[in-house]
């Protein structure tokens, strides 16, 4: 059912409150046991790019997978939040390097650090449901980026109790192979990882 633009926005409003409210009392140091799923269910191919994230406040900690993954001899890719309206880029992160300040309470690394383009993709959020489709921050910057990387993997990561039973979701949505919690990994849609 296509709902108008109006509407949609308004449920994803609501649903981004309630999802801020639930989130709230989570432990972000359950990022390890996520970590811990993601490398024995769906680790990434040899010698993929990955894309993470610096956790901002009460975000699910991937750091211990992204230093995981680093060991491994992945290199990682963290976000650089653009002007409002573009997608993501990417820049590599090592483990001890500098980040600087980025919009938004993000922290990113540096104009010194090489440009990456990622094949695989951990995507915070806020909600989350079992058809892959993801509540995010409202900005429209994760979308935007899945759009640009087509065959690029995009697996949610986000603490068990941020799943809900529909995520209100658009055409320009873009859906999530699989979400990892701290329960475990949840593949979405008709096709694994």
């Amino acid at each position: 059912m296509m709902l108008c633009p109006e509407l949609l926005a308004g449920m994803k409003a609501e649903a981004r409150k309630a999802a801020l409210a639930r989130r709230a009392g989570c432990d972000p140091a359950l990022g390890a046991l996520l970590a811990d799923h993601v490398l024995r269910d769906a680790p990434p191919p040899p010698g993929a790019i990955v894309a993470g994230f610096w956790p901002m406040g009460p975000e699910i900690d991937i750091r211990p997978l992204l230093l995981a993954l680093h060991a491994r001899g992945h290199r990682i890719a963290l976000p650089v939040t653009p002007k409002r309206g573009n997608p993501l880029r990417f820049r590599q992160w090592q483990p001890g390097a500098a980040l600087a300040r980025g919009p938004l309470g993000t922290s990113q690394p540096g104009p010194e650090a090489p440009d990456l383009t990622p094949g695989w993709l951990l995507v915070p959020l806020l909600a989350f449901d079992r058809a892959g489709h993801r509540l995010g921050y409202g900005g429209g910057y994760y979308d935007r980026t899945l759009a640009s990387l087509p065959g690029a993997t995009a697996i949610g990561v986000a603490y068990a109790s941020q799943e809900v039973d529909e995520v209100p979701a658009g055409v320009d949505d873009a859906p999530l192979s699989a979400v990892a919690t701290e329960r475990g990994l949840i593949f979405c849609g008709a096709s694994p990882v």
